[in-house]
Formats: structure tokens, sequence, C-alpha cells
């Protein structure tokens, strides 16, 4: 009986097991990566399996690259307060609206948390790699990437305005126009406050922006459409033109960066 007993609880063990392995595809330095986190990244993105695994790789080794850094508690309330205070809100309002938006407000904390590690991380680790680039790089990178810094010549827009930023909110959760005032215009781009340009242009046909505060009410701006096409002169786009070639510069440190970190990690793959 008792032989019994013990055969039972290692073929118990043993299918406990093999269920276990079955749903690991490989392991990074002992992390394990997923069948179905492979198959939620290809879902979500579009790439190939081959790419979500090579996403995955990089962040389990990117937590080990980070794992002696540490952010404090009181860090995070100094970058919490000053999100709160750009957004011209209460912290008790922004947990409020966390809240009603599914998020627990330790969820958030931690998602601070690593957003400042990544950024340390990244400033520690990287950016040191990156040099400043001069004045004829950039123009190369402008004349090399036209079609970039092309932008629409006006825009038509809905403006929905209230005294009441309540009104707003709510009018941003249900589209009810109940206390809203709206009218429907058309904006020159040529002139335009560059931060007001910048949020319609990142603002994509048919989305709302952010609520802004115009000092005696709260406005909220659909953009319908953007209409035309000119290209910025260099000296225009500058700004945008050391972005883009900085933000490209960074993805290819990174890259290489963990390429190398890679190399030296003990890969193994549990199943294809």
């Amino acid at each position: 009986m008792k032989r019994l007993i013990l055969l039972g609880l290692f073929v118990l063990l043993t299918f406990s097991q093999a269920k276990m392995l079955d749903g690991v595809a490989l392991t990074v330095n002992g992390e394990a990566i997923t069948t179905s986190e492979i198959a939620k990244i290809q879902r979500k993105t579009g790439m190939s399996r081959q790419q979500a695994i090579d996403l995955l790789v990089q962040d389990r080794l990117q937590k080990v690259a980070m794992k002696n850094i540490k952010i404090s508690e009181e860090t995070i309330d100094a970058k919490i307060a000053q999100i709160a205070n750009l957004n011209n809100i209460s912290i008790p309002k922004m947990q409020k609206l966390l809240k009603q938006q599914g998020t627990s407000w330790s969820k958030y904390r931690e998602s601070i948390r690593q957003a400042m590690k990544k950024e340390r991380f990244f400033k520690e680790k990287v950016a040191r790699t990156i040099l400043p680039p001069n004045e004829d790089q950039l123009k190369r990178y402008y004349q090399a990437h036209q079609e970039m810094f092309m932008m629409p010549t006006s825009l038509d827009l809905t403006e929905y305005s209230s005294t009441s930023e309540k009104a707003i909110q709510n009018f941003l959760r249900t589209h009810s126009t109940k206390g809203i005032r709206s009218r429907s215009e058309t904006k020159k781009t040529q002139g335009m406050n560059p931060a007001m340009l910048s949020m319609l242009l990142s603002t994509p046909d048919g989305g709302f922006t952010r609520p802004l505060n115009a000092g005696d009410r709260w406005v909220v701006y659909k953009v319908k459409s953007k209409n035309g096409r000119k290209l910025l002169s260099f000296d225009e786009a500058r700004n945008a033109v050391a972005g883009r070639w900085r933000q490209e510069q960074q993805a290819e440190a990174l890259k290489d960066y963990f390429s190398k970190m890679k190399t030296e990690a003990n890969i193994q793959v549990i199943r294809k």
C-alpha cells in the first residue's frame, strides 16, 4: 500500500513538472519566458514569434541590469507630485481618477518605480555612449528623412468647453454634451503656439486632447482632420530633427547594450 502511495505521488509530481515545463518556452539566467507570454505579445503587437521572444529576452536582461537600482518611496512621492502638478490636479483627485480607471494606487506607484528605474538605468549605462550630434549630422538626417518633417497646413477642430472641470471630465468619459458648449473651427498651423500645435498634431484624427485650463473655462479639442502638407524648413524643424535623431541613437545604443548582455547570458530553449 505504501509503495502504491509513493508511486502515485511520483506520478503526480512528474505530471505537474511536465505540465509546468510545457508552458515554459525558454529561460534567461534562470528566469522563465512562457509560451503564453509570447502569444500575448504577438496578439498585442502583431510581431512574429521570434520578435516577441527577442523583446521578452530583452525584458529579462533589463531586469538583471536594473536589479541593483533602488528608488526610494520619497523619490516616487516627489515624481507623483510633479505629475499631478503638471496635470493641474491634486493627489487625492489623481487617486480617484485612477480608481475609476481600474488601477490601484499601489500598482500605479509600482509603475512609476519601474519607469524611474529604467530612466536611471539608461542614464547610467547607455546615455553616456551617445555623443551629441553636430549641425552637419542633423542636416544630413533631415535631408534623408524629410517625410518625417511634413506638417499639415490646417486643422479642422471641434472645441468643447465648460466653466466646470467636472463637466469636461464627464464629457470625455460619456461624450454627453450636457452643460458643454461646442463650436467648429479651422486653425492654420503657421504661427500656432508650439505647445498647442504639438499636442494637436499628436492627437489622432477623431481623438480628443487632454483638458486645458483656459483661465475662465476648461477646453477640450476634438481633431476632426489634418489638411494640406508642407515640408518644414531645417530651421523650423531643428528641434524635431534633434529629437528624432536622439530617439534613433538611443534605440540603437540599447540594442547594442543588450546584444552584448545576450552573448554572456545563459539562455536555454525548453521548447520551440
